[in-house]
């Protein structure tokens, strides 16, 4: 038997992103955002809504980065989703981070963070809050780098929302090898 909980924002897993962005002082700024993937090949879809300090940034830059939240950096990626850019304009140093500029666009590293993706602004509607970013590249630090130098995800150590609850759970067990198990059903 089902339970029916209605029209919610649930879906499993739910990214924990962490957008960066520079003030118009040229500060680096960021925040935690749940509601996103990726809706093309090269394109991310993200819920922001305006009243944020990151929506007048991206506006402004027309650009930003979205990393990974990851375990080892929980508190700093919970601050930021905490504390409003508005309020506390030091917040990217309060959480203890650090950035770096890309190479690609004009937005903030976080050096902590060990993957990212770089992206331009395609679009974003202040009324839905809809953010779409085009990625420009995608960046990882050989730390999280398997053998086969592409991301291990174990090693990345990403968290992922839960809505319901209010918690965040790691990610990273293999419990199976896509485009492949289910072969024996053909």
């Amino acid at each position: 038997m089902r339970k029916n909980f209605g029209a919610k924002p649930l879906c499993y897993p739910m990214p924990v992103f962490i957008i960066g962005t520079y003030n118009a002082d040229g500060t680096p700024n960021a925040m935690n955002a749940a509601w996103g993937g990726i809706s093309e090949e090269t394109e991310i879809t993200i819920c922001v809504d305006s009243s944020h300090k990151t929506a007048e940034n991206l506006l402004a830059r027309k650009a930003f980065t979205v990393s990974m939240a990851t375990a080892q950096q929980l508190t700093a990626c919970d601050y930021v989703g905490i504390v409003s850019g508005n309020k506390v304009p030091d917040k990217f140093a309060k959480a203890g981070f650090h950035a770096t500029c890309s190479e690609f666009v004009d937005a903030p590293l976080i050096d902590e963070l060990p993957m990212a993706m770089e992206c331009e602004v395609i679009s974003y509607d202040t009324d839905s809050c809809r953010l779409v970013g085009r990625i420009v590249n995608v960046s990882a630090d050989a730390s999280v780098l398997g053998e086969n130098g592409k991301i291990d995800v174990r090693k990345l150590s990403p968290i992922t929302y839960d809505a319901m609850n209010h918690q965040y759970l790691v990610l990273g067990e293999k419990v199976g090898q896509a485009f492949h198990d289910g072969l024996v059903l053909r």
